[in-house]
C-alpha cells in the first residue's frame, strides 16, 4: 500500500490530477519491474477493488456488507479517480474498469452526486452500459455478432505469428495447439480460457450505437395511417399553448405515440414538430418527457434533438430564461445526449455559433456536464476525427450542421470560457487551437475577444505552449488591439 501513497497524494492535492497521475504511474511502472510489489496498472485496479470489511457502528461488531477500497476514499478523490481512469483508459483492462464503475453505481448505501457522474462516465467511454434499446431503432441485420478477443489482454501480433509457426502454443508451454483445444481450463468464475472478453451479454459499442443512429432513415419507414393521423393531430396541439395540465397530457401522449411504435420514433417526431412549439410550451414538454434512466442515450436524444436543437440552430436572440432553465436541468439528468444531440450540432452549425449560442453551450457546460465529461468533449471536438464527432439530429434539420467546425469570434469565447472553468486541455488539443489561430489572426486582427482568447490561452496552458513561442510572437504582431503588450509579456515568459 505504501508504494501507492503519492498516487493518491496527487489526486487529493493535484490541482491537474488525471496529467500528473498519468505521468506518474508511467514513471513508476517503469521503475518498478525489479520490486517484489510491482506498480502496474492491473495492481493498481486490484487495490481499488480490493473487499473490505466493515463495522457495525451501532454494535460495533462485523458487517456482513464489505465495500472496495475505493469506496473509503473522500468522495472528492473517488471522482477523480474514475475520471483519470476514464481519461487514461487504453492502458487499464476495459473489462475491469467496467466491472470497478458498476460496483460503484450499485453500492447500496447513497452515492455521491460526482462520483455517480464519473462512474457513469467511465461506463460510457468503455461503452459497458447495456443498449439494449438499440433493437427498437430497427437496425438488427439479423446476424450473429462474432465474438471478439480484448484487445488488452490479447497477444501481440509477432508472438501470434511465431505461435502458429510452431505445434506448440508457447515455446515454454510443452502443450501443443490440438491438446490446448481438447481441454477445457476454467479460472475462478468458472470461464473458459478460450472465452476470455467474450461474454454472451457482450455490451454494444457505444461508437457503433451512434453511428446506427445517423444512418437511421425515418423517410424510409412507412408509417401507419392511424399513427400518421395521431400525429398530425397532436401537431396542432403543439402550436397552440392552452394549459399547463394539457401540456403534460400532451407530452405523455408523445411519449406514448413514440416508444410504443419503435423504430419510427423518428419518423413520428417528425410529422409532430415539436420544435414549433412556444418556449412555455418546449420547457413543458421538456420536464416531463424525462427518460426514467439517466443510462438511456435513445430518446432523451430524440427529445432533445427534436425540440430543443431546431430553436437553438435559428437562434438570433438571448434564450428565454424558462427554455434554458428546462434545457440545464435537462442536460444535467441526460449528459451524453446533451453531447450527441446538442453541443455537437450547435458547434458544427453550418455558420458557426454566435452570442446567443455561445451563451447557451456555455451554460449547458458549466451547470449540467462534469469537468472529466467537458475535458473528453473538448478533446474529440478538436482532436477527433470526423466520425468521433457524431451527430444526433432529424434529417429535415441536417442542412444545417456542417462536419467542420467555423471558426468565428464567438468559438473562440467558448474556448475561453472553458479554460476560466479550469478544464484541462491536452498537447494535441492545445497544438490545434494554436494552428486554428495562426490561420485566423489576421482575420480577427482588430478583435478583443479573438486575442482575449489568445491571451487567456497563454495564461492556462503555458507549459504546452513553449514549442509554439516563436510562431505566436509572429502571430501577435498581427495585433492592432491595446492586448498586444500584455500578450508578448506572457509569451516572453514561456
Amino acid at each position: 500500500m505504501e508504494q501507492w501513497v503519492p498516487l493518491f497524494d496527487i489526486f487529493l492535492n493535484s490541482p491537474t490530477p488525471e496529467s500528473e497521475a498519468s505521468t506518474w504511474l508511467k514513471q513508476s511502472f517503469s521503475a518498478s519491474s525489479s520490486t517484489a510489489a510491482p506498480i502496474t496498472t492491473g495492481s493498481f485496479l486490484s487495490l481499488l477493488m480490493k473487499p473490505l470489511e466493515t463495522i457495525d457502528a451501532s454494535s460495533g461488531a462485523p458487517s456482513p456488507n464489505r465495500v472496495m477500497f475505493i469506496q473509503t476514499l473522500p468522495n472528492v478523490v473517488q471522482a477523480r479517480v474514475l475520471s483519470f481512469l476514464a481519461l487514461d483508459r487504453e492502458r487499464f483492462s476495459g473489462r475491469e474498469l467496467g466491472k470497478l464503475a458498476r460496483n460503484v453505481l450499485s453500492c447500496d448505501q447513497g452515492v455521491d452526486f460526482w462520483v455517480q457522474k464519473s462512474a457513469r462516465h467511465l461506463l460510457d467511454v468503455m461503452s459497458e452500459s447495456n443498449y439494449e434499446w438499440i433493437s427498437c431503432l430497427g437496425l438488427d441485420s439479423g446476424e450473429e455478432e462474432e465474438e471478439e478477443e480484448d484487445e488488452f489482454e490479447s497477444l501481440p501480433d509477432w508472438l501470434k505469428v511465431s505461435a502458429a509457426e510452431s505445434d506448440s502454443v508457447m515455446p515454454w508451454l510443452p502443450i501443443s495447439a490440438e491438446e490446448l483445444n481438447s481441454r477445457t481450463v476454467s479460472g475462478d468464475d468458472g470461464g473458459s480460457l478460450s472465452q476470455v472478453g467474450g461474454d454472451e451479454d457482450e455490451d454494444l459499442d457505444m461508437d457503433d450505437v451512434v453511428e446506427e443512429m445517423n444512418i437511421d432513415s425515418p423517410k424510409s419507414v412507412d408509417i401507419e395511417p392511424g399513427v400518421r393521423e395521431k400525429a398530425i393531430s397532436l401537431k396542432e396541439r403543439v402550436v397552440s399553448f392552452e394549459s399547463t395540465s394539457k401540456t403534460v397530457g400532451l407530452a405523455n401522449e408523445i411519449r406514448e405515440l413514440c416508444l410504443g411504435k419503435g423504430g419510427e420514433c423518428f419518423a413520428v417526431l417528425g410529422l409532430i414538430e415539436p420544435w414549433l412549439a412556444d418556449d412555455e410550451t418546449a420547457s413543458v414538454l421538456l420536464s416531463h418527457l424525462t427518460s426514467r434512466s439517466e443510462e438511456e442515450l435513445t430518446w432523451p436524444s430524440q427529445v432533445l434533438c427534436s425540440i430543443i436543437l431546431p430553436k437553438l440552430l435559428v437562434l438570433e436572440e438571448p434564450a428565454s430564461r424558462v427554455l434554458m432553465t428546462a434545457i440545464v436541468e435537462y442536460c444535467r439528468l441526460h449528459q451524453r445526449a446533451a453531447e450527441y444531440a446538442l453541443l455537437f450540432p450547435l458547434i458544427l452549425r453550418q455558420e458557426g455559433i454566435n452570442n446567443p449560442i455561445y451563451d447557451v453551450i456555455t451554460r449547458v457546460i458549466k451547470e449540467s456536464l462534469h469537468p472529466a465529461h467537458v475535458s473528453s468533449f473538448c478533446q474529440k471536438l478538436l482532436c477527433g476525427e470526423k466520425d468521433e464527432r457524431r451527430v444526433i439530429c432529424l434529417p429535415c434539420h441536417k442542412y444545417l450542421i456542417t462536419d467542420k467546425m467555423v471558426w468565428t469570434e464567438s468559438l473562440f469565447s467558448l474556448l475561453q470560457s472553458i479554460l476560466n472553468h479550469n478544464i484541462p486541455f491536452t498537447q494535441s488539443s492545445v497544438d490545434h487551437i494554436v494552428y486554428q489561430v495562426q490561420q485566423m489572426a489576421e482575420t480577427f486582427s482588430n478583435s478583443l475577444k479573438f486575442w482575449n482568447f489568445l491571451l487567456c490561452l497563454v495564461t492556462k496552458c503555458s507549459p504546452l505552449l513553449k514549442p509554439h513561442k516563436l510562431m505566436l510572437t509572429k502571430v501577435v504582431e498581427l495585433d492592432k488591439t491595446f492586448l498586444a503588450k500584455s500578450i508578448l509579456c506572457k509569451i516572453a515568459g514561456l
